[in-house]
Formats: structure tokens, sequence, C-alpha cells
């Protein structure tokens, strides 16, 4: 596994979207606890990395194979760090990097951990290497804090009155800026090693709880 520990330096969706820049934090410090949408407490989502932070993740990865020398370019790299948001803008414990390259595209993946979190962030780019673009960005990103998840069960139950959510509530994710205050949480029929029951998508800002298919 690569492991890289950032520089520290101050910058700064769902699947396949570009995040707004303009919602960036611009001091990439901690943040304090500045939104309270649906009552729920939480801190604004930053862009801690910049593209010296990504091309030495890249180059010291230590997965089998490593990353590609072609991915290792500082447009491609200036690309990625303006993807790559974390839940309180703090910069990961270590970047986990990989990637592998076709005829055409490669593909790139980027993870980390928070201390405390209910899993690692993971994002997984789509690079044309020839252009030096990112042809698709796709996170799955579970690294918010572990009493958050409880939090926002109650929240989910509290807003979906009608019937109880099937299943048992065994994981989550949160959705990056432009959509930040949306959460995924994964309710699965016996619990986390059961098999997937429903999805439910929470929206804190506009209190809805929209249920469907898992995936």
């Amino acid at each position: 596994m690569a492991a890289c520990q950032p520089s520290g330096s101050p910058t700064a969706g769902v699947p396949a979207a570009s995040a707004d820049p303009s919602a960036a934090s611009a001091s990439g410090t901690a943040s304090v606890a500045s939104q309270a949408p649906g009552g729920i407490a939480l801190p604004t989502p930053g862009r801690p990395y910049d593209a010296g932070d990504v091309l030495a993740a890249m180059r010291e990865s230590r997965r089998p194979g490593g990353v590609p020398d072609e991915l290792e370019q500082e447009m491609i790299a200036t690309a990625v760090a303006a993807e790559l948001w974390t839940f309180d803008g703090e910069a990961w414990p270590e970047i986990v990097a990989g990637g592998s390259c076709g005829a055409e595209t490669c593909t790139l993946e980027l993870a980390g951990t928070p201390g405390g979190a209910v899993g690692e962030d993971l994002y997984l780019f789509e690079v044309r290497v020839a252009t030096a673009t990112l042809e698709g960005v796709f996170p799955a990103l579970r690294g918010f804090p572990e009493p958050l998840l409880a939090e926002l069960g109650a929240w989910a139950h509290e807003h979906w009155p009608d019937q109880p959510l099937p299943g048992v509530l065994a994981s989550g994710r949160w959705l990056p800026p432009p959509e930040s205050g949306r959460f995924v949480l994964s309710y699965r029929a016996g619990g986390e090693e059961g098999s997937p029951a429903v999805d439910a998508v929470l929206d804190l800002a506009a209190e809805t709880v929209e249920l469907r298919a898992p995936g």
C-alpha cells in the first residue's frame, strides 16, 4: 500500500461530477462545525492537498506495480487535487495510491482514513493521459466520525415516520460539494454482513429521506 504524508499546503461529487471551487475552504485549516443542516452540526469540507502532495503519493506508492509513470504529470496531479475533498477539510493521516493504464485511459485510486472514521475515503479517477484531463471522478467517502453514523440513523428514522426503515444500519457515506449536507445510509438485512436491503439518501438541509435500491 502507498503511504504519503501530506505537505499541509492550504488548498482548498456524486460520481463523475466536478466540485464547485467556490465551495472550498480558503484557510486550509481545521473547520469547526459551521453548518447545522437539519439540526446536525457538521464541519465544512475542504481540499487540503495540492499537486505536489498528489505527485508524492503517486511516486511513493508501495502497491504492487505502483502508479504508472504516465499518470505522474503535474497537470494531472493539479486536476486530481482539485477534486480531493475531505469531510472536515483536514488532510488524511496518509494517502494510499494505486493505478493502472489501458489502451486510452488510466485509472488512479487515492484513499485515506481519518482517525475514528466509519471507513476510508476512496476516490477513483478515470484519466485521459494524452490530454492530462479527468474523464470521471467516482468518490466513495466513508471518512466521517463514527458517532455521526448513529446520529444520522436516528435522524433518518425521525424523518421517515410512516414505516420503519428496512434492515439494520450497516454503514454510510458522505457526499462532497456541491452536495454538502447529503449522506447515503446503507441498510442490510441481518446487519453489516447481511444481504443489501436499501439505501437511504438523506438531505439534511431539505429535511428529506429518499429510499433507493442499494448501489
